[in-house]
């Protein structure tokens, strides 16, 4: 249980004021009306407090989370098997759950779910590297084969804070609202969250991009516009280090807007609307030419798409390229600045002319030719769909018509820049509330079966086999805590 300093320990009186008398955990959440029977605000609050009471109570460790775990609790996954010291930065683990439990307090004021959200955020602090950041996981074990460069001298090895998946970024945006929720003044959360900031805008190139990973500054490196490879890009300029290089693999550019507009609403410092327009910058200058006017995954310090993993070479991508629209569009929105809007139409022109039968994208078209472009189960480059490895998507979903509608958008309606950036709305209807309801058990578990989905981290669970998830766990509880706001709202 964490022990809550003096400076905030205010807010959580605040919050057991508002929740007294309204939460009465040993009652079955199955004793309540009819399935038709709209919920109520006092039915979805017990709801909240008893699921925060088995994850925060039972799930946790060290208040943290991994993604997925056996119903007896025994076995734990992340990318792989966690062990019991062991918690996952990449969502949907620690920073997921955190900013679950932060919705249902800033819909409720029950200071059980701050008390969580606390834990949660006080086990990202212990994880937090020396380069500022975070690595994907988090190991408590001094001996632990996930221990990384603590900056709280308790660990050692690896120093290298990630954008990949998300990890950082969102790790950060938990971490802010927290900060903000408790008003600054837990003092080491405060001081964690801006030394991560101040690291990670120091890894920004001049050019707006971020790499993959930070271990300090990153080099001083020219600025150019992209272009395509003028050597063999199949067999020539694979660099090994590729993570230092200019990246958007993975949506890192989407997850990165989001970060700075929510730094810059929360922090009296210019410095983040200034890196974000030099994100936009980069995606400007990132759009590869005609006839492919999108982009790649990862570039090298000339501008030209370069290799990643194996198995992610140079190339257009379906998906990042759709992230980087959505980046530009959220940029404009943020600034008012038509200039992030230019790339758009092409690219939007670009992708649906694209679309491949089944109306999918591919994750990568070929340089020039914009032939698809897979690899075999040998990793090796082919136009061929029927045997690619299974661990990764080949083939993504096609936003184009959604993208277009929300550029539509906002050239009919431009945004005013001077005010505040306000979260799209998030609609949940009764009847989705009512299904989460009935599905709680009595123990306050949203238990999953497995179907043959992929799964996140990709667990060995056995199809048919039931199993607890974070990110069901998050998801519900923040439609839940949007049905308590609608319904405050609406009296």
């Amino acid at each position: 249980m964490s022990r809550f300093p003096i400076c905030y320990r205010a807010a959580i009186v605040r919050g057991t004021a508002l929740a007294v008398g309204l939460v009465l955990l040993t009652s079955r959440l199955h004793a309540q009306p009819a399935d038709d029977a709209p919920p109520s605000r006092a039915e979805i609050r017990r709801a909240l407090s008893l699921a925060t009471e088995f994850f925060h109570g039972r799930v946790a460790v060290h208040g943290g989370y991994v993604f997925h775990y056996s119903l007896d609790l025994r076995t734990r996954w992340g990318e792989g098997l966690a062990s019991r010291e062991q918690i996952w930065v990449q969502p949907p683990g620690t920073p997921t759950v955190g900013e679950a439990f932060l919705d249902a307090y800033s819909a409720t004021g029950d200071a059980a779910h701050l008390e969580a959200a606390v834990e949660a955020g006080e086990a990202l602090l212990y994880g937090q590297l020396r380069s500022g950041g975070w690595t994907s996981a988090i190991d408590f074990d001094p001996s632990g084969e996930r221990i990384a460069d603590y900056a709280n001298g308790r660990g050692r090895g690896r120093n290298y804070s990630t954008l990949d998946d998300d990890t950082t970024q969102g790790a950060l945006r938990f971490l802010i609202r927290l900060d903000r929720t408790l008003e600054f003044e837990h003092v080491e959360i405060h001081a964690a969250v801006r030394r991560a900031l101040d690291t990670m805008l120091a890894a920004q190139f001049p050019n707006g991009a971020f790499p993959q990973v930070w271990q300090g500054p990153s080099p001083e490196q020219p600025i150019r516009a992209a272009v395509f490879p003028d050597y063999d890009w199949r067999v020539e300029n694979r660099i090994k280090e590729y993570w230092n290089l200019y990246t958007l693999n993975d949506d890192l550019a989407g997850d990165m807007v989001a970060l700075l507009v929510l730094a810059d609403a929360t922090y009296d410092d210019p410095r983040y609307s200034a890196a974000l327009r030099r994100l936009g910058d980069f995606l400007i200058l990132a759009q590869l030419p005609e006839p492919q006017p999108a982009w790649a995954q990862q570039y090298d310090y000339g501008m030209r798409p370069a290799w990643a993993r194996k198995f992610e070479p140079p190339a257009i991508t379906g998906s990042e390229s759709q992230n980087a629209i959505e980046a530009l569009l959220e940029i404009y929105r943020f600034t008012g600045d038509e200039k992030y809007l230019a790339p758009i139409p092409a690219a939007l022109r670009y992708l649906s002319e694209s679309e491949l039968p089944d109306g999918r994208l591919a994750r990568f078209r070929e340089l020039e030719t914009n032939r698809p472009l897979y690899m075999n189960q040998d990793y090796e480059l082919t136009y061929d769909d029927t045997d690619v490895p299974t661990h990764y998507a080949w083939k993504v979903a096609s936003h184009v018509d959604r993208l277009t509608r929300r550029y539509e958008s906002l050239r009919e309606n431009p945004p005013d820049p001077t005010a505040p950036i306000a979260p799209l709305p998030r609609d949940v209807s009764a009847a989705a509330v009512r299904r989460i309801l009935d599905d709680l058990d009595d123990q306050g578990r949203w238990i999953s079966v497995r179907g043959g989905e992929r799964l996140v981290g990709q667990p060995k669970i056995a199809e048919g086999e039931s199993y607890l998830s974070s990110e069901v766990f998050a998801r519900n509880m923040r439609q839940l805590a949007d049905a308590v706001r609608s319904l405050d709202s609406n009296e």
